[in-house]
């Protein structure tokens, strides 16, 4: 798989992070994405997956992770309990619902237009949602990276 572009130059911190969070998926540590504004874009082999505040990583989940992006100033925890894991597993799966209706839609610039308003709707600064790849949203939603920037250029123009 090929690296994912991006619109700002690469940062070479962010690059080690995303190594590292990688090495711990392959080694099958359970993370919990911290309760601030932040996520992880997980690359799959044909899809990627978003997982947000609170949702686990890691484990037998994501043994088939390529890539990761890093969404916002992510952190990542370690479950302190069992319920802690089970209330991380839960809200992984209510992420992964909220990407499937999405999905749903069948017009592609539909879907090309939800993920970018969830996405403002996650309260993520405009600035992050500007430096996230078109690739990664074409991912995460099952459209073309044109349709993300045909649905960006429409956004702008309407806001």
């Amino acid at each position: 798989m090929t690296q994912p572009s991006r619109n700002t130059s690469n940062n070479d911190s962010q690059d080690s992070q995303a190594l590292s969070i990688l090495t711990q998926l392959h080694d099958q540590q359970l993370l919990i994405v911290s309760q601030r504004r932040n996520g992880l874009i997980l690359y799959k082999r044909y899809h990627a997956e978003f997982a947000g505040p609170g949702a686990a990583v890691g484990g037998l989940f994501d043994l088939d992770c390529q890539q990761v992006l890093p969404v916002g100033n992510l952190s990542l925890l370690s479950p302190k309990s069992p319920e802690e894991r089970q209330r991380a597993y839960a809200l992984r799966m209510q992420w992964i619902k909220l990407i499937k209706t999405i999905t749903s839609k069948s017009a592609p610039l539909q879907r090309a237009q939800k993920i970018l308003e969830q996405f403002e709707g996650f309260n993520f600064k405009a600035e992050t949602i500007a430096e996230l790849p078109d690739e990664a949203f074409a991912l995460l939603v099952g459209v073309l990276p044109h349709t993300i920037r045909q649905a960006r250029s429409a956004h702008n123009l309407r806001g």
